[in-house]
This record gives C-alpha cells, structure tokens and sequence, in this order.
C-alpha cells in the first residue's frame, strides 16, 4: 500500500542528482551495523539448534527401545574366480596402451606445464608474458587505441536528468514487509509518471513533509534545498536529501535516542536496539509513531509533528533538536496545519474529538478549542480566506469553521457547515491552492470526489473510482501550471495523476476562477503503467458511468455544452 504522499514544487530538484560516493568509514559503519543484526541472527540459530537437538534426543530415546533402523550396508568383498580373471588380463592390455600415449606426449612437458616459471626470461615466455609492459588509463578517452566513445556516463546521466519543468512526487510505499520513500518524476508535458529513485525506510512511512531548509542550516532567501521529511511507525523523524541517489542512511534524524543527524554509528543503532518504549511522554523526542508532520514555510527552520504519544514537538532544524514539545491533547495526534498569514498558530487535530490552534509562541496556552463527531483524521486552512479551516472526521464528514467564532464549550461547537462527504473514514483531503472553492476528498469506500464549496454552500461536482483500493492519499500539485492535476494513492500500491480539468462538469464550474497560466488538456489519468488503451476506457467510463451524480442544471444543459 501506498500511505502518503507529498509534491515537490517545480525548481527546486537538481537537475542532475548526485550518487553517494561509498568511502571506508561508511563501509565499516555499514559492516558494524549488519554484525549487530548478525549476532542476533546468530542467537536465535544456537537457540533454534538447541530446541532442534532436544527434540533429535527425544527421538533416538524411542528408537532405541525399538523400532530403529540399521543404516549400514553388507559389502560382498570376494568377487567370483572367473571375473577377476578376466578382469586381469584386461587391465593389463589397458596398461600398455597407456604407455605408449605417454611417449607420444612426453615432448610436451604436460605434467610440469602448471608449474610456476621462474627467472626474468620466464615472464616473456607465458601467454600473458607482456603483461607488465602494458599501459593503464584511468579514462578511455585517454587511451589512443579505443576509438568507440564511452558514453555510458552520459547515459546514465541523462536518465537522472530532471527538468525545470518536471515535479517531484514523493510516495510512502509499505509492501512485502519492506518500507521505501518512492521519488517519482512527474512529466506533464509528455503525460508521464515513472519512478526516479527510492529510499529504503526502518519502518512503515506514515507521513511525508516536504522542506527546503537542509538540516543544520541558517535560513536566508537565498538558501533552498529538496529535502523530505518521513515519519514512520518508530518514534523518530528522518530527513533524507532528494538530490542524492542510492543513499543508503538519512542526513539526520530527529529524536534518536542518541543525537544524530549524520549516518547513525553502531553504538547509537545498538542502543536503538535495546531502547525501550517509555510509558510517559518526555519533552526531548517521541516515543510512539509520527502521525503528521508540518513544516513552516515563512520560519523555515521550524516543524512541527504529531505522534501517537498525544504530544507535538516543534523541531529546529539548524539543531535538530526539539525546541519544545505541547501537552494539550489528551489521544493520537492525527494532523496538524500552520496559519498561513500568521504562521506561529498551529493548528492541530486528535483523536480525542478536538482541534486545538496554539501560538508556538506562548507554549502550552491554547488559543481557541472545537469539537467533532469522531476522531479528527485531517485538518487544513483555507488557502484563499486565512479566516476558515477544514476538518475531515472518521465519520466521513467535512466541516468547516470559522477560527473567529470560538466556542465556550465543545459541546457548543457550531461549524459555518458540515458535509457527509463519504460513507465510511474520509482519509484525506485537499484544498486547491490555484483555484478557489475547489476542493478533493478521498475515502476508504475508494472513491475520490470533488466539491465545489464556492459561497458556503457545497455541492458535489463529480466522484470516480480509480481502482486504487482504499484511498488513502489525495492532493493538488502545488504550481500555477499543474493547478489542475491530483494525485491519488491507496492500498493497491499504485500512485495515478488525474488532470481533473479534463472532465466536463469540472471545466464548467472552475473555468471562470482559473488564473492564467494554468492549462487544460485532453482528458487523462497518468500512471506509471498507463497506456493509451487505458486512457481511452477512462474517457469513456467518465461520459457513461464515471459521474454518479450530476451537478445542479446538468438535465437543463446542451449536449454540446455537456
């Protein structure tokens, strides 16, 4: 299953990624690190042999008191007179013939031909006599005699190659007991979706954050960098560099039980080992799973997470370390979202029913408190009014509420408006950061739907089912150009791009919000293994059966204008 994903807007991926070079110190860090799980592989296997030998001795107990088997066998050592007579006379013909092969190849000196020769006029003599004569080039095209050019370097290369008009699309993959952050390039362009290269993760991911502060950095405007941050089943942070291929450990994690943000050494992975969860929460690092993760981007230095130990922790990155940690919810710490405008409010959502926003400046002083049906699942701002945020439930509803309108009780909670947006858990859910009033939902029914809430008053504009299995993950690409493009994952491990501009109904409804600069396109679901065929089945299943409730007006319209 797919978990999370997270877009990397345009501009900021290199254009050509980087390799980790391997040295020695990372080679015996690595060997350090495996000997651990050697011993302990080693452990089990004296243990397992030992309750196998108990068993064996079990065993031989019953079979001799009877029942054993003898596995010896009865050699007959005296052959009959006749046949070894004969077999005599044959081998002394065989014998002969023998000898005179030897004379025949005794010229060749073949019982001393893989001996080793020695003396100076020995090294010209062998096959590779001239071996020492030899000239080496650390480049072919050095080298005068090689006149075919190596252009496997620029191969390679190039197939790294990210554009400047290429978005990055982070996925959170879980499957055969193995855990890996998938970095797909997304090329509207062409209408393509593929794999540029994966992570290899401790744990399942549950969360992704994008940043663009590398760690242990100042921030100034001039400072950018394509870094992601993963929260998983463990109860630390890991930030891995996007620029660099084939890494095999992040460039820092946050809340390791020693402080560590370079590649963890053998004595920190061993006491990782031995680490016992804690039963109380602490202020200086997690001890339950990260369930959301949210990074400021006026104060690029900060972010914040939310973990299943009730608590959430503001992280420094110049530091890595936890600048302090809040207490005000009483269950898991389910998502979490900074006030664009005033970005030291956080807001945060529980599953103890309540959303909470507190000014990171004041500590544990909360600003305003509201109540929910059901266990909050998500919550985000409104991109276009600062003044209103979104929370979507387990219930499968969507509310909206006014952050103005504080209540004096939970019980008092009163949202501007609610929404049953799906029958069952409504996972996630995405607000349109292009175009206003547009939003998507997603559900563990498997369906994906989008709303226009245009005017407080919310309306379904078409629902698909993409054949993802439980949706688990929807958001809008994050650029002008790609406004209209979602991306969708769930529990069938697949990752699609829906270009939602090409379906009708939505085309009528956001055509007059759209800003220029964004473009509209033929109709399309892009996937990793897409093809035309499947386009051409999506287009029609759109027109037939794609939409299973129209939009207000829809009988009063034209066919032309449908």
């Amino acid at each position: 299953m797919i978990t999370s994903t997270a877009w990397v807007p345009r501009g900021f991926a290199a254009e050509f990624p980087d390799r980790k070079a391997f040295d020695e110190d990372e080679f015996s860090r690595i060997a350090e690190i495996a000997k651990l799980k050697l011993d302990d592989a080693e452990e089990e296997l004296e243990e397992a042999k030992a309750a196998e030998s108990d068993n064996d001795n079990d065993e031989v107990k019953e079979d001799s008191n009877g029942g054993g088997v003898s596995l010896e066998m009865d050699i007959d050592e005296e052959a009959p007179k006749a046949e070894s007579g004969k077999k005599e006379k044959t081998e002394k013909k065989d014998d002969s013939d023998d000898e005179a092969a030897d004379d025949d190849l005794k010229e060749y000196n073949l019982d001393t031909y893989d001996d080793d020769d020695e003396g100076d006029d020995a090294q010209t003599m062998g096959m590779f006599g001239n071996i020492k004569s030899l000239a080496y080039h650390d480049n072919n095209a050095d080298d005068p005699y090689i006149t075919i050019p190596d252009n496997q370097d620029d191969d390679e290369r190039e197939e790294l190659q990210i554009l400047p008009s290429d978005n990055l699309l982070l996925a959170g993959r879980f499957e055969d007991d193995l855990a890996h952050l998938e970095v797909y390039v997304y090329e509207d362009d062409s209408d393509n979706l593929y794999v540029h290269h994966d992570l290899m993760l401790p744990a399942i991911p549950l969360c992704i954050e994008w940043l663009d502060l590398p760690v242990k950095t100042t921030p100034s405007p001039t400072t950018k960098g394509n870094f992601a941050a993963i929260g998983t089943t463990d109860p630390e942070i890991e930030i891995w560099n996007l620029d660099t291929v084939d890494s095999l450990f992040p460039d820092a994690i946050l809340g390791a039980p020693e402080s560590s943000t370079s590649t963890p050494s053998s004595k920190s992975a061993s006491k990782k080992k031995k680490k016992k969860k804690s039963k109380q929460p602490v202020s200086t690092h997690h001890i339950d799973s990260i369930l959301s993760l949210a990074a400021n981007r006026t104060h690029r230095n900060l972010l914040a997470s939310g973990s299943a130990d009730t608590t959430i922790k503001l992280w420094d990155l110049t530091t890595c370390t936890a600048a302090h940690s809040y207490t005000h919810h009483t269950d898991k710490v389910s998502s979490l979202s900074w006030h664009p405008t005033s970005t030291t409010i956080l807001l945060s959502g529980s599953w103890d029913r309540t959303i909470a926003a507190v000014d990171m400046r004041t500590k544990d002083t909360v600003s305003g408190r509201w109540g929910v049906e059901s266990d909050v699942e998500g919550i985000k701002w409104d991109p276009h009014d600062s003044n209103y945020f979104y929370i979507s439930t387990d219930a499968g509803n969507l509310h909206l509420h006014d952050a103005r309108t504080i209540p004096s009780s939970l019980s008092a909670t009163k949202p501007v408006w609610t929404l049953q947006a799906h029958s069952s858990s409504l996972t996630s859910f995405d607000v349109n950061p292009i175009i206003p009033g547009f939003i998507a939902t997603a559900s563990t029914d498997k369906s994906v739907k989008i709303w226009n809430v245009e005017g407080n008053k919310p309306s379904m504009v078409t629902t698909r089912d993409f054949d993802l299995g439980k949706i688990f993950s929807v958001g809008f690409a994050p650029d002008k150009a790609v406004g209209f493009r979602l991306a969708i994952a769930g529990s069938e491990g697949i990752v699609k791009v829906w270009d939602t501009s090409t379906n009708a109904a939505v085309r009528r409804i956001f055509a007059g919000r759209v800003p220029e600069g964004v473009e509209e396109k033929e109709e399309r679901v892009v996937g990793v293994e897409d093809s035309e065929s499947e386009s051409d089945s999506e287009d029609g299943g759109e027109e037939e059966g794609g939409d299973k409730e129209r939009p207000d007006g829809w009988e009063s319209m034209s066919e032309e204008e449908a």
